[in-house]
């Protein structure tokens, strides 16, 4: 059965899509099969795996809102290593219109069901914001990944996601956990990066990532070539840094 890790954070900007991508192919890279799930209206995900978000034929709306089997939806990208299921701008009406459905914030987590077993690891983009997607992805989740920069106001933000991930844990999904913390755009020079991920370090313990992301113009560019930076320049430091963390989680799922 598929491990679902949901990423996400409530502040936009900090590499919540680049670490879903990137993570997808250096996991993929490692032999386990791995399927994507964009849940962000702007289909950056989708994009940077080089798929046509407006020329698919369904979308993350179509398995959340119109019941297509969830099978039906998987776009598997050969360049990039691993299955993805593409979002575009259809999502945006899905906040609205999930209201007046039942059992809304599980629509996400029924639909997985049913290609659970075909993955090792289904990672899912969330938006950055708390809304009805990002909640369905918490609930489909078995635990939460944390990609965040290490600055004043980040740690403001983590402090609401905790709560909020207490929340769901108290009520429609108690099985989640935090799968960890991911320091990105790092730059080990600065004096505030430092104080920051100390104090992370401090507080999460373990529950922060040893690998660190840093700020790394071949990730930058990557999107735009629709290649994971794995697949555009594999001796990049962003490409190692995504590998290394890729190997980190699996040393930890074997312990």
């Amino acid at each position: 059965m598929g491990k679902v890790i949901a990423v996400t954070n409530q502040k936009g900007g900090v590499g919540k899509t680049t670490t879903s991508v990137n993570l997808s192919a250096a996991l993929a890279g490692a032999k386990r099969k791995v399927l994507l799930v964009d849940l962000d209206p702007q289909g950056n995900a989708a994009m940077g795996c080089g798929v046509d978000k407006d020329a698919v034929q369904y979308s993350s709306y179509d398995l959340l809102l119109e019941d297509v089997p969830a099978a039906e939806t998987v776009v598997k990208q050969e360049s990039c290593g691993f299955s993805i299921i593409p979002a575009n701008s259809d999502l945006t009406a899905a906040e609205v219109n999930m209201l007046q459905i039942d059992r809304k914030e599980r629509r996400l987590a029924e639909a997985l069901q049913a290609i659970k077993d075909q993955y090792d690891y289904i990672l899912i983009d969330c938006p950055p914001t708390l809304n009805m997607l990002t909640l369905n992805a918490m609930v489909a989740a078995d635990s939460v990944l944390i990609p965040m920069q290490c600055e004043y106001y980040a740690l403001e933000g983590l402090s609401a996601l905790m709560s909020t991930l207490r929340n769901i844990q108290g009520s429609v999904n108690p099985g989640l956990h935090l799968e960890g913390i991911l320091r990105t755009m790092f730059d080990n020079r600065s004096r505030l990066t430092k104080d920051v991920s100390d104090q992370l370090t401090e507080y999460f313990g373990d529950k922060v990532f040893r690998t660190t992301i840093p700020r790394n113009i071949r990730l930058a560019e990557a999107p735009s070539h629709g290649l994971p930076v794995i697949q555009y320049d594999k001796s990049s430091r962003g490409a190692l840094a995504y590998i290394a963390l890729a190997g980190e989680m699996i040393r930890k799922e074997k312990k």
